[in-house]
């Protein structure tokens, strides 16, 4: 494990049964079947936490689009870009350790604020994990490559 943090953790969220909109939390708790409270948990470990770099959006926003942290259905967005790691790649947040499981791939759902959302995040728009080490990710928590 490198002793230097890669980046931060910005903004952490969870969608509910009952909302449609993401929900801002301050601290996510997780297991191997994914975040805790969250709709998703216990459906898929391989794409149990969605990670998303703020990268996505400044792209986005290049293009003078607005889109709202949280609209790409990400878990946890970070200030740095991840989308480059190899599957199986090992990061630590928190207390937890995460293993880099596949790419995401583009919803139709992002074409509602804009059509040109989907082609221009095709590549960009978050990496699944799996955890390996159950426990907690607060914002501001340091994230840090362990292996690939």
């Amino acid at each position: 494990m490198s002793n230097m943090p890669s980046g931060l953790v910005l903004k952490l969220f969870i969608s509910t049964n009952s909302d449609s909109k993401r929900v801002d939390k301050s601290v996510i708790a997780v297991d191997k079947d994914g975040v805790l409270g969250d709709k998703f948990y216990n459906k898929d470990s391989q794409r149990s936490i969605l990670i998303a770099s703020t990268d996505s959006y400044n792209l986005v926003s290049a293009y003078n689009i607005e889109m709202p942290f949280g609209y790409l259905g990400e878990n946890i967005l970070i200030d740095y870009n991840p989308y480059s790691l190899a599957i199986g790649t090992r990061v630590k947040i928190g207390n937890t350790v995460l293993e880099i499981s596949q790419n995401c791939t583009i919803c139709n759902h992002l074409s509602v604020i804009d059509k040109r959302i989907p082609s221009l995040l095709k590549n960009d728009r978050g990496i699944f994990a799996k955890v390996v080490e159950d426990g907690e990710i607060k914002i501001d928590d340091s994230i840090y490559i362990l292996e690939s």
